[in-house]
């Protein structure tokens, strides 16, 4: 029987034929490339065993080693100054949220101040720019205001309610009052107090005519319960704060009286608000 050979096309064959030169020519050029290389390490070994038989090549050598030494310890201490740089960046970020945080926190406060708070008084423009005033108050004034600290000092004043106290107020006396507005009452009883018992403290000379009627009413309204106490009555209150003592008023008082902060003393169709 006949054998039968399989037939490539010509085309293709050239091709199969091109590509294993290619191959062939690629494998001897990475050959011819490493050879290369081999030989010139050859020469480089050469080289430098020629050159460390040299007393004077060898000192430059050494000379060189010392040198990269030196550069590596610097780069050591490079790193170690890097490495301490990132940990104060580190600490600083940390500080700088800390500190805005800190920031957020005052500015609320500076914003939710109570207002019953005592402020500092405004810096006058001569204080301001280092220079006393001049011309502007003589010796009576200066004695005038001496007097009247005096008189302030010896005044007795409310203590403002604090949040603890105003929160173990029952809701059925609280109602919708709020915190802020039994402070507003306390700061008022006090506007009336200094006012009341700054006149009284005055000689009834000095004083006017409205002054010494209210004196008059004042000495009327003291009894022997009230005596060495401070109080005031409910046409003090509309006197010197303009405000009249409604049932919202009563309110606040009965709130005060659950505070400790004052006590009502009757007589004579007369309730006095004693301060605790």
């Amino acid at each position: 029987s006949m054998i039968s050979f399989r037939r490539f096309p010509p085309a293709a064959r050239f091709s199969k034929n091109k590509d294993r030169q290619n191959s062939m020519a690629t494998s001897i050029e990475s050959l011819h490339l490493h050879v290369n290389n081999k030989i010139a390490t050859i020469k480089k070994s050469l080289q430098l065993r020629n050159i460390a038989s040299d007393p004077d090549m060898n000192t430059i050598l050494k000379k060189i080693g010392l040198e990269l030494a030196a550069l590596n310890d610097l780069l050591n201490r490079f790193e170690a100054e890097v490495e301490q740089q990132e940990n104060s960046l580190n600490f600083l970020k940390d500080l700088k949220a800390s500190l805005d945080g800190d920031m957020k926190a005052v500015l609320h406060l500076s914003q939710n101040i109570p207002p019953h708070l005592p402020r500092k008084a405004a810096a006058t423009a001569s204080e301001m720019n280092g220079k006393p005033e001049e011309n502007t108050k003589d010796a009576a004034t200066h004695d005038v205001s001496r007097k009247q600290s005096k008189c302030s000092a010896s005044i007795k004043e409310m203590v403002y309610i604090t949040v603890q106290e105003f929160e173990t107020v029952p809701p059925y006396m609280k109602g919708r009052l709020t915190y802020d507005q039994v402070n507003a009452t306390v700061r008022d009883i006090n506007k009336a107090v200094f006012g009341k018992y700054k006149i009284l403290r005055q000689p009834i000379k000095s004083l006017n005519n409205v002054n010494r009627n209210l004196y008059h009413r004042f000495m009327e309204e003291e009894t022997k319960e009230t005596k060495g106490l401070f109080f005031v009555v409910d046409a003090d209150i509309k006197e010197f704060c303009q405000k009249t003592v409604d049932k919202r008023f009563q309110g606040m008082l009965s709130i005060l009286r659950h505070c400790q902060r004052i006590r009502e003393v009757r007589g004579g169709k007369v309730v006095r608000y004693v301060l605790l």
